[in-house]
């Protein structure tokens, strides 16, 4: 093995069989299994080649962990393993998907009993615990717990059903039949990935005629899994070739969702969240949560509904922390994560598709003009190499260039023009895994946007 893999605090993720083994994988399982109390724990995958033969050892590591019961949901969306958690009492989850990383790559996703990642505190005790353990010691055999007793094997039971509860609760959030009556022509691009299993039920509750890619989750990948406009040229095509009325595009694990219209334009993952927050909050108004690097667009909606709007650091276990102490109604990630706590409190793809055609059906409108219709920005992201030592001189050097504008270090260093160019913003972000830090800069125009990126490179580059 060449080094750890890349651990954030909810989970890790690496290339199999390289920063992650089976041996890995069933030691960090065991270091989150003993901060559980007693009761099922539950297991899933996002439908990787390389996933299945993850299974036994995250099934070792529970029971060396101390689970005594192992639910095992196969292949499933994250946001349906946050609700499946929850559905059957189940003290925590593991969700083995790499998310949007390329195919050689796997990793295990840390569910609490919320039905929701793991929170920061939880996440930096599992690692602890982690970083502790002898690799040599209990090489798939039984393993002391901290209280020195032996743990049995766990006994193993398959769900039959994965789907019923995360579709009711998803039924429960949008005019079903008005969505019905418009019988959608929709494509759903699951890219051989998990999206498929509850994406076509949904649509065709929904009344959808539905043209589906990728629909074996399988891994087999026909273009990288990343959602970007990038990746996703030969869907755009696909679109406008089958006369749908929207594309939705997912990657592995079903956490995210990027959107084409009806032209075969690419809409992106930035508007999924503006979209469905402003659906949202024309029928229930009340706090948005976003986390930091994500487009104004959500922010100019929330003050035009008049509602409170926050934003959290970067990572969504920081968002679901906000949305619980703000109550807020809606939240997510500019990444095309939609949270709504009516269904959980997970990023969430299919919440993002209900949503989305029920503004559709709702007003009559194409998907194109209901984009069309929000605040316009454009990002612009960049990264210099920077070692971790030269961070704050770094920041104090930004924030003295940029003197007139707003910061904030809540996560990085954010820099806010609250009235230039209809609000700008940059913020500056050290790479937990590279000696580089990540420039992401908002503007009215691409080049203004890519010009604090330029401008912010270079004042970064005096202080080295």
């Amino acid at each position: 093995m060449t080094g750890e893999p890349i651990i954030s605090i909810s989970g890790l993720r690496g290339i199999v069989g390289d920063t992650l083994t089976p041996d890995v994988a069933r030691r960090y399982v065991t270091a989150f299994t003993v901060t559980l109390p007693a009761g099922p724990v539950l297991i899933s995958r996002d439908g990787r080649a390389n996933g299945r033969p993850l299974v036994e050892p995250v099934s070792v590591g529970l029971s060396q962990g101390g689970a005594s019961i192992v639910l095992d949901a196969g292949i499933a969306a994250t946001p349906t393993t946050g609700v499946l958690v929850r559905r059957h009492g189940c003290v925590g989850g593991v969700q083995i998907s790499a998310s949007h990383n390329p195919a050689e790559y796997n990793g295990l996703k840390l569910f609490s009993a919320e039905g929701r990642v793991v929170p920061g505190d939880v996440g930096q005790k599992v690692l602890e615990r982690f970083r502790m353990q002898d690799a040599r010691c209990g090489m798939l055999g039984t393993q002391l717990s901290e209280s020195g007793i032996q743990h049995p094997a766990s006994s193993i039971q398959q769900l039959s059903d994965t789907t019923s509860a995360h579709l009711a609760l998803l039924e429960r959030i949008v005019d079903v039949d008005r969505i019905r009556a418009r019988r959608f022509r929709v494509l759903l691009d699951a890219n051989h990935g998990s999206g498929s299993v509850l994406g076509q039920p949904l649509l065709e509750r929904l009344g959808c005629d539905v043209v589906l890619l990728g629909g074996a989750p399988d891994g087999q990948f026909a273009h990288p899994p990343e959602p970007t406009a990038d990746y996703l040229r030969g869907v755009l095509a696909e679109v406008t070739r089958a006369a749908a009325d929207i594309g939705f595009c997912q990657d592995p694990d079903a956490d995210r969702l990027a959107i084409i219209d009806e032209r075969g334009r690419y809409i992106g993952e930035e508007y999924t969240l503006a979209l469905c927050v402003d659906h949202v909050l024309q029928h229930s108004p009340g706090p948005v949560v976003t986390n930091c690097s994500t487009s104004r667009m959500t922010e100019d909606i929330a003050r035009k509904y008049g509602v409170p709007f926050v934003r959290s650091a970067v990572g969504e276990a920081n968002v679901v922390d906000a949305m619980l102490r703000e109550e807020a109604v809606i939240g997510g990630e500019g990444n095309g994560g939609v949270i709504d706590p009516r269904v959980g409190l997970v990023r969430d793809s299919f919440v993002g598709m209900a949503l989305v055609l029920a503004a559709m059906a709702e007003r009559s409108l194409p998907i194109s003009t209901l984009a069309d219709e929000l605040p316009r920005y454009a990002i612009h992201k960049s990264k210099v190499d920077m070692p971790r030592g030269a961070i704050v001189a770094a920041f104090n050097a930004l924030e003295e260039h940029f003197s007139n504008a707003m910061p904030n270090r809540l996560d990085g260093l954010r820099l806010d023009w609250t009235n230039r160019d209809g609000g700008s913003w940059l913020l500056v972000r050290a790479s937990n895994t590279e000696p580089i830090v990540r420039i992401i800069a908002e503007a009215r125009t691409a080049d203004n946007a890519k010009r604090l990126c330029d401008v912010a490179s270079a004042v970064i580059g005096a202080t080295k």
